[in-house]
């Protein structure tokens, strides 16, 4: 399988961009659909959108990217995405057991309640050979409206038939170091 810096979502999604990323002369929150990735080195993820004109906006960081025409608050890239892409090869999934799970998720120094959307897993890259250094991202809907990506240690589930109600966040894990072989 080949991995690209761009490839496309599980499924796609119908948003609304802020058009201060888009427009020279915003017009607010404008509809759009949003069905592609873009995974730079030492960026923020790349949304690829089509407008309700046809046009395809390519690489609008996710930060502009909100599931309300209205969302709640101000959204900045350290909100939206807590690390930066560790290169261009990706693959995306969307995992069904945690399909439409509520979620709280650590981010810019708050926790914030959100909704699982689909989770990207960088591969080919210098970090995520390293099993310290894997993470998968989890995209996520936040209540206030905006789109957060953040890594593993930074969000817990809600599965009401499984886990605690009071959602606090675990203590005292440790990372894997090391690389398991069979032979």
């Amino acid at each position: 399988m080949k991995y690209t810096l761009s490839g496309q979502l599980p499924r796609h999604l119908y948003v609304w961009i802020d058009t201060r990323h888009t427009h020279k002369e915003p017009l607010g929150f404008l509809r759009a659909v949003w069905f592609g990735l873009v995974s730079y080195p030492g960026r923020v993820w790349g949304c690829t959108v089509m407008l309700e004109s046809g046009a395809i906006y390519r690489n609008l960081p996710p930060h502009a990217i909100a599931f309300d025409p209205e969302p709640k608050g101000e959204w900045t890239p350290q909100d939206a995405q807590t690390w930066d892409c560790y290169g261009m090869g990706f693959t995306a999934l969307e995992y069904d057991y945690l399909h439409g799970l509520d979620c709280k998720i650590r981010t810019n120094g708050k926790v914030v309640d959100a909704e699982y959307l689909f989770t990207v897993a960088p591969v080919g890259d210098a970090f995520s050979a390293y099993p310290e250094q894997a993470k998968e991202f989890t995209f996520a809907k936040t209540h206030a409206g905006w789109l957060t990506i953040q890594p593993t240690d930074h969000i817990i589930f809600q599965e009401k038939s499984f886990t605690d109600p009071k959602m606090k966040f675990p203590s005292g894990f440790k990372r894997q170091t090391e690389v398991w072989t069979a032979e």
